[in-house]
This record gives C-alpha cells, structure tokens and sequence, in this order.
C-alpha cells in the first residue's frame, strides 16, 4: 500500500518518496495574525493537522513547522486603527490563534516561527539573491527580477508573456513602486521605511522585508534547503508559492520542496467568504453557536482536501448527525466495556481523562478495518473514503449496543466487539476525532446509565425464568452503588440515591 499524492508542481498524482528514508520536513503557510482565524483557516489547520498526524501513523517521523506572519500592511492598519503597535496585534491573535485550534483538537507543531524572529534569515537570503544577480536595489527597496529565473511559473502554470497582454491596463505608471522597478512583474524583497512604522536595519537601508521572502527564510532556516511536503491553501499557489520557488530555488539551486499539495476554499452558501458579503464566520463565533468542534473536523473531512467546499446548515446539521453516530461508538467501551467482561489492562483509555485515547499496541495486526482504511487514505490522503470504515464500525457498535441492552447479550463475541471498538478509537484519532465523556453519564464508582439498563433487563430475565436468587443478587448488586429500583405494571424504573 503506497502512499501517493497529487503534486502541484508535476499536476499528477506520484509515489510519496522522502528526501530521507522515514522521515517528512513538512511547512504550513500559517496565518497573517492581523484577525480572528475564519472557516478557511479551520479548513487549512484540520487538513494538514491530519496530514501530519496520518504520517505519524503510517510511521513516518514529523517535523511540522507552521508560520507566522507578523509583518504586513494589514496588521499594520489594524495597530493604527487601535492606536496600538505591530506587535501587539500580532501576539493579541496569535494568543486567539492557539484558542481556537485548541477547541478544534489541532494539535501544536513543533515549532511555530515568526517573519519577526527570522530577520537574520530574511537578510541572508536576500544578500544571496543579490550576489548571484537575482536581487537590485532601488531607492532603499530591494526587488526580486522575475525574467532573470528562467522556471517561473512552473508551479502556478501561468506564462509572463500570457499575464503580460491583460496587465498593461491594470498598471498605475504613476505609482511610486511601479516607477522603481525595471519590470512590473519584479516583486519585493525588501521595502524601505516609511514613516510611522516600525523598521529594521539592513544593507539597503531601514525597512521590512516582503512577505514572500520571510517563508523562502522560515523554511530554509528550520527545515533546509530542500523539504519533502510544502502546504497551504490554493490561494497561495500565485504569486506567493510561485515566488518562493524563484527567490529559494535561484540560491541553492535545488527544489525548494518535492510535494506542493495545496487545499481547496471554503465557500458559505456557494459564496466566497467575504465581510462584504456578510458572510464572514469565525471559528469563535462558529463554536460559540453550540456547533461542537468534532462536527466542525467532521465536516471538513468529509470533503476531498483539494476540492472546494460549500459551509451551508444543512452541511454542518449532516456532518453533526454523523459526529454522534461516531460518539456513540467511541463511547460504546466506556458504557459497556466492564459489562462484558473487557480487561482494558493499564492503558490510558480516557475513563476519567475526558478523552478517548488508545495505546498503539492494543490493536492487532493484521487488522482488516486498518488496512482498508490505510488503503484508502493513501490515495491521495482520501479521507473521506477513510470516514467510510468508522461509520460502518460505530454503527456496527451501536447495533451491539442497543441488542445488549434490550436482549441482555450481543451477537458478536466481546473479544471481537473490544477489537472493533479499539480499531475504531485508533482510527478515530488519526482524523483527530474525540469523545469526551459527559458528565451526566458518569458515576463516582458505580454503574454508567447503559450498564444499567442492561443489569435490568437481566434481572428481569431472571424473573421471568423464576431464578429469584439472581433478581435478587441483581437488584442488591444495583443497591449496593446506590441505584434503587422501583417495579410497576408499567415496567421497572430506578433512580440514584
């Protein structure tokens, strides 16, 4: 089972080979931190937080670094707004940032670094880029010269000649940058200081960098010069990929990356997202509706990460409804489990911790649900096909589950049932999907609601064969952790002491 994946760069599908053998350098282009984070950030995170977490589970080790952007024109605006500082904004929602991921079950990378921290990096670059004749200065600001790298548009597939005939009438010949450029497709390396903003110092005097040579720096300073997996939203593959490639490749003279794999927009009600549209959702605003984050992961799977997505009620009711069909299986070990006799031995199964989790050696191998899952994602990271095997255990779960309390038994074997229930909580948290066991449900030391339920419906079995002494061993068992039973001709109810 080969892992394959659809590159960008080549446009087909390829084997996944690693630039080393085991191991994967992988780079999310993150957020400007200038506002909240919205439905396509949440989007982008889930996707290749479950990347990353599938590589681990196919045994691959992960580096995984995610970006920051806190220089930029829009950060700068909002300080100016606020009467406050670049750099107050930026850790303002950066903090909001590790908020909202945390609701949605991301998981932090293993390092986060900022275009601010990486100054050193971003000169050196630059520094480089002039020496070997791809850099000029003009005026205090540096400009990247397109024509001179012969492979531009290699990612994006757009030629200067066909981007030259409909550009001529978008050009201002009066603006100043316009006016310092030899070519109006140059770019920005580095951009003098203007007054009022904060600068730093440099061979072509005070000023900031442009943001497509803070990533080409951030990924060469933490990950080398040739990473095996770049990532970010397809709104990113031109200009800012596209430069990248031109201002990291014209240096080292190697691949910047060998896989660009880039995931698809998020539209709201078949619109593109926007303020002026109104259509525009946070990831707080979403969560504080009462939608659960699991939904939120859920309905982002449930979609090929390349393709473009519609957020409608309709789509997060459905993805909703499915969150708890694989609730209800992730909890089936926790309500039934002692029931039927499982011995989870001393691993860290959740009971107590909020959150379902299971060690890696406790499910068998070779497992047919594992390997049809596998089989699956690796094809192209289909995670949707992979969703396909939970539902069909969890709904499997939920049938035992419901035959166990109306019939008193199972039909499966509960060493089969704890096998299934475990593939499930493994591959559950591979999409980062998790239960959390609500408190309604738990006892300090006794019986969960279902197990009683159950106990009942044995008792009454008993009853029913006139084995007395089990209805009683039954009823004071029940008594014993303080659940009283309450018999009728309407049935049996009971209530905790």
């Amino acid at each position: 089972m080969t892992l394959t994946l659809y590159n960008t760069l080549t446009r087909r599908q390829e084997p996944f080979e690693t630039v080393e053998t085991g191991k994967v350098k992988m780079y999310y282009c993150g957020v400007t931190v200038y506002d909240y984070c919205h439905l396509g950030h949440a989007r982008a995170c889930i996707v290749w937080d479950v990347v990353r977490r599938y590589l681990q589970f196919i045994g691959y080790e992960v580096r995984y670094i995610q970006n920051f952007t806190d220089i930029d024109d829009k950060i700068l605006n909002r300080a100016c707004a606020e009467h406050s500082s670049m750099e107050a904004v930026a850790d303002r929602f950066i903090k909001a940032y590790f908020e909202d991921m945390a609701r949605l079950g991301i998981k932090e990378a293993d390092e986060y670094p900022r275009a601010t921290h990486t100054m050193n990096g971003i000169l050196r670059l630059i520094h480089e880029l002039e020496n070997k004749g791809f850099a000029y200065p003009a005026d205090g600001d540096v400009y990247y010269p397109v024509r001179q790298f012969s492979e531009y548009g290699k990612l994006s597939g757009r030629k200067l000649e066909d981007m030259q005939a409909g550009k001529s009438d978008r050009v201002n010949v009066e603006d100043p940058e316009y006016q310092k450029k030899k070519d109006p497709f140059d770019f920005a390396l580095w951009k003098a200081a203007r007054p009022g903003e904060p600068a730093w110092e440099s061979p072509w005097g005070a000023g900031r960098p442009g943001w497509h040579i803070e990533c080409s720096a951030m990924v060469r300073d933490r990950l080398g010069d040739t990473i095996d997996i770049h990532a970010g939203g397809a709104d990113l593959i031109f200009p800012h990929h596209e430069n990248e490639i031109a201002q990291s490749e014209a240096v080292t003279g190697k691949p910047l990356a060998r896989y660009w794999l880039h995931n698809g927009m998020v539209k709201v009600d078949g619109e593109k997202m926007s303020k002026s549209l109104g259509n525009f959702i946070t990831i707080r605003e979403l969560l504080d509706r009462g939608v659960d984050p699991m939904a939120v992961r859920l309905f982002v799977l449930t979609a090929q990460y390349r393709t473009p997505i519609d957020f409608t009620d309709e789509a997060i009711a459905a993805a909703t409804n499915g969150w708890h069909t694989i609730k209800e299986g992730l909890l089936f070990g926790y309500q039934y489990g002692k029931l039927l006799g499982w011995d989870l031995g001393t691993g860290d199964w959740g009971l107590g911790t909020g959150n379902i989790s299971i060690p890696s050696t406790q499910y068998p191998v070779p497992n047919p649900y594992i390997e049809r899952f596998q089989e699956t994602v690796n094809n192209d990271f289909n995670f949707p096909g992979g969703l396909t095997v939970l539902f069909e255990l969890a709904k499997e779960l939920r049938r035992e589950g419901n035959i166990l309390v109306h019939e008193g038994k199972t039909e499966t074997s509960a060493d089969e049932l704890q096998r299934q229930w475990q593939t499930l909580v493994t591959l559950a948290g591979v999409l980062g999907l998790e239960a959390e066991i609500e408190a309604e449900t738990q006892t300090s030391n006794g019986f969960s609601d279902a197990e009683i339920e159950v106990k009942i419906q044995q008792r009454q079995e008993a009853r029913i064969a006139k084995n007395f002494a089990e209805s009683d061993r039954i009823r004071d068992e029940l008594q014993a952790e303080g659940i009283t039973l309450i018999d009728s001709r309407d049935g049996t109810r009971w209530h905790r002491n």
